[in-house]
């Protein structure tokens, strides 16, 4: 009968000695060859760990452990990103102080993770919320203060109703909150932001993604999120803001302009109309006093849409004429100016010149008002038979005019352009561009979809930011030396919803003086977003007891730049991004050290989402949440780890199964009864299989194939009856360990070893063990398999089939001579008659 396994009993033991022992803390020195791998730390959610938790870190688990059996030194340490919306809205609901309930959820996980046997350097840990650690994340914010990089505006933002708070463009996904999901409106407040779109940073957010070994879409993501576009910025000079003339007459003495930015200067000769945004600075200084009623009533009309309501392109147009005309630089004409909620503030320069005939939205919008549409680009007409490329000499044609469309968005031949008809429009582009710039009304241009990081949130529950705002001296950082400036205890710190954080309330706390005239000044009351702790803190785990400097450089230097970051797509933008950009502001100010490079993050992968069995995504209302607390206590550690490494490939999304758990258990159990019966003396298994599940895994660890790791164990595995060789089956449980660290341990333990296998050096193989001395050869006719035939290694493509032709199960379906005969070597051999 099999011994029974007791998980609990060997997963508390071995935990506990690995702790006592400190058997996964590193030196701040490495003396070996060093490795960083870092998992992206959890907030600390009130519901403890969801299993997607630990297929992430099981994952950098096995990487780490398989790393440290190759003699590297790795740095694998774990914290908590502790402040921001979760925990406060979590403390509001249960009516307990965020202070307290993120304590005691942080001291939940801990215990959650422990339990899982991951191999951390709990020494190192770090929790956001930690004066001594956001004393840190304050300075940071203070050097990008004085470099100009965070600054304050009174602006429209994206506002939270339900969470009462600002949220960064990155935080509102399709028109909705990224947290609770509730429908996105515009607030006009003063905030801090953060100048992300510096020039010396865009381009190298940008550019920077080409040398990351980061999932493709990952860095599409963000590309698109920068959104960078090559263009040209023209200026529209206005005419008499006051005037109501229907003159075509040029302004006099005005000399203002409306500058836009576009892609397509090539149909500059089409623009009939601008549109500005609502809320452009110029709008009210250009609408006339007839107009100024209907203008004002569509601008408040527009204020309380979100961007995604204002730009769906299914929407019908709406708009209001200003009163006011500009006048078109290519052609001297006058065009009126419009507003529309359709056109943004906060991309490009908030106006456009509208070209109807080619663009949808300028089409529509003109159709509704009847403004002109003046074609100026010809599609090329293309014969089928020649296909030349757009907008190649070879592709115009005669009669292009019997071409239909409402709306040719593409490029094509210029018309109704002067003295560039005729031109490819690639071309056309070019000569307009440097016509403009000869005139001083136009220049070649690069724009960014990517706005300035907002960096204020209207909430308790977030570092202060340490500024002071003196009516003598204007904004002035807290000195460093006084830092942290901490976060005063509270009883009430509910959101206020007026556009003031609760610490406003604070009279006490507010009221201060300046630190540069000593007269007096008030605090800044808004808060930082969760992302202030958390784009910077894997750099404190280099050096995380640090009083005087945010990390020792040449502890930045034994371990940067991280080697692996294991972590949720969902991050793809916000935290990959910001984190990007703070870790190229600290290179350049050198808190950094230039050493170790621009980028922090060498190696992203990615896990895919973890569902629920009925193959959705799990969630309460559903009823398919399964919680990995009570997998563990029925199961065990080691076999949650390795059935959610076994599931399928780590990147890819995949439901969750009770059989496939049971399974992978029965494996466990397995190995377990064949640890009491190994034996010095028995007989060991081919050198093929052994040798070549050791090459095998070595590899697949290292490409994150984890799952197929799994399957090559129990290949092995299934060749066992009897005793079993002791010498190989610690070759084996070597090889489990990074995947069942506890199951290994009590096994190695009992075969004799005092030592911890965590600390033995991975297997060799031998590649000359590996070749096949025999293959086995597939033999059908007609396509169906008649038999089988097992051949030495070294038996050529006719040797092999003339065995085959002689096997008595093939002679009786083949009845003669194949017309043809196909061999697949190492595989088949197919006679076709």
């Amino acid at each position: 009968m099999a011994r029974e396994y007791n998980h609990q009993e060997v997963e508390r033991k071995w935990q506990a000695a690995w702790e006592r022992d400190g058997v996964y803390h590193v030196s701040d020195s490495p003396a070996s060859a060093s490795a960083y791998v870092l998992d992206m730390f959890p907030y600390p959610s009130a519901q403890g760990l969801h299993v997607g938790h630990p297929e992430g870190y099981t994952a950098s688990d096995i990487y780490s452990r398989y790393l440290r059996a190759r003699g590297t030194t790795v740095l694998h340490p774990m914290g908590f990103d502790a402040f921001g919306l979760p925990a406060e809205n979590y403390a509001i609901k249960t009516g307990t102080h965020p202070a307290k309930t993120t304590q005691e959820n942080i001291d939940n996980m801990r215990q959650q993770i422990k339990r899982l046997g991951f191999s951390y350097d709990w020494e190192r840990e770090v929790i956001t919320s930690d004066p001594r650690y956001y004393k840190w994340t304050q300075w940071i914010f203070i050097q990008l203060f004085k470099h100009g990089l965070a600054y304050e505006s009174d602006a429209p933002i994206n506002w939270c109703p339900k969470d009462k708070t600002g949220l960064a463009n990155e935080e509102v996904i399709d028109g909705k909150c990224e947290r609770c999901g509730t429908p996105v409106t515009k607030k006009q407040i003063k905030q801090w932001l953060v100048k992300i779109t510096d020039a010396k940073y865009i381009e190298r957010l940008l550019h920077g993604l080409d040398t990351l070994d980061w999932p493709e879409s990952i860095k599409t993501l963000q590309r698109n999120w920068i959104g960078r576009s090559e263009g040209a910025e023209i200026k529209f000079e206005i005419l008499n803001p006051k005037s109501e003339t229907n003159s075509n007459s040029k302004a006099i003495n005005s000399k203002q302009y409306i500058t836009v930015f576009t892609t397509r200067p090539d149909t500059l000769f089409g623009a009939t109309y601008m549109v500005l945004s609502p809320e452009h600075q110029l709008v009210d200084v250009i609408t006339t006093d007839k107009q100024k009623k209907t203008v004002d009533k569509y601008k408040k009309e527009a204020a309380a849409k979100s961007d995604l309501e204002r730009t769906d392109l299914a929407k019908e147009k709406t708009g209001v004429f200003t009163g006011a005309y500009a006048i078109n630089p290519a052609n001297e004409k006058k065009v009126p100016i419009w507003i529309a909620d359709y056109v943004l503030s906060s991309y490009g320069t908030g106006a456009i010149m509208a070209v109807p005939a080619h663009d949808e939205r300028d089409h529509a919008f003109a159709e509704k008002f009847k403004l002109p549409i003046v074609q100026v680009i010809k599609p090329a007409r293309v014969m089928p038979a020649m296909n030349p490329p757009m907008g190649s000499a070879a592709a115009w044609g005669m009669g292009d005019s019997d071409l239909e469309y409402t709306c040719w968005t593409g490029d094509g031949q210029m018309m109704n352009s002067g003295k560039y008809d005729g031109l490819d429009s690639v071309e056309g582009k070019e000569k307009i561009i440097a016509d403009l710039e000869k005139k001083g009304v136009g220049r070649k241009a690069v724009n960014y979809k990517l706005r300035d990081w907002l960096f204020s949130r209207q909430r308790y529950w977030g570092e202060p930011i340490p500024i002071v705002h003196c009516e003598k001296c204007g904004n002035v950082a807290v000195p460093e030396d006084q830092l942290p400036l901490e976060l005063p205890n509270v009883e009430k710190y509910e959101p206020t919803g007026t556009g003031e954080s609760p610490l406003a309330a604070i009279s006490d706390w507010v009221n201060t003086t300046c630190p540069e005239c000593g007269g007096p000044a008030k605090r800044e009351t808004n808060t930082m977003p969760q992302w202030a702790g958390s784009n910077w803190y894997w750099l404190r785990y280099c050096d995380p007891r640090n009083n005087t400097q945010l990390a020792d450089p040449e502890k930045l230097k034994a371990w940067l730049p991280v080697d692996m970051y294991v972590g949720g797509a969902e991050h793809a933008v916000l935290h990959l991004l910001y984190a990007r950009f703070i870790y190229m502001f600290l290179y350049d100010i050198g808190a950094v050290p230039q050493e170790v490079g621009e980028e922090p993050f060498a190696v992203l992968k990615n896990q895919g989402l973890i569902m629920g069995e009925d193959g959705q995504k799990m969630s309460k209302s559903r009823g398919n949440v399964i919680n990995p607390d009570d997998v563990v206590d029925k199961y065990g550690a080691d076999v949650l780890r390795m059935y959610e490494m076994f599931m399928g490939p780590f990147e890819d999304a995949k439901p969750w199964s009770t059989q496939g758990i049971v399974g992978i258990r029965r494996f466990v159990e397995k190995v377990w009864d064949v640890g009491a019966r190994t034996a010095p003396d028995a007989a060991a298994s081919d050198d093929v299989l052994v040798h070549g599940t050791i090459k095998s895994i070595t590899e697949k660890i290292e490409q994150f194939r984890f799952n197929t790791c799994i399957s090559d164990l129990m290949k092995w595995s299934n060749a066992w009856s009897g005793p079993v060789n002791q010498s190989e089956f610690e070759i084996f449980i070597m090889l489990l360990a990074p995947f069942a660290p506890h199951l290994a341990q009590e096994l190695w333990s009992q075969l004799g070893h005092d030592s911890y296998i965590a600390q033995e050096q991975w297997p060799a193989y031998d590649e000359f063990k590996i070749v096949e001395t025999e293959i086995t050869y597939a033999i059908q006719v007609n396509g169906k398999v008649r038999d089988t035939i097992t051949v030495p290694a070294a038996t050529d493509e006719q040797g092999t089939i003339q065995i085959a032709l002689q096997q008595e199960k093939v002679q009786k379906h083949l009845k003669g001579e194949p017309k043809k005969t196909i061999f697949v070597k190492d595989k088949l051999v197919n006679f076709v008659t």
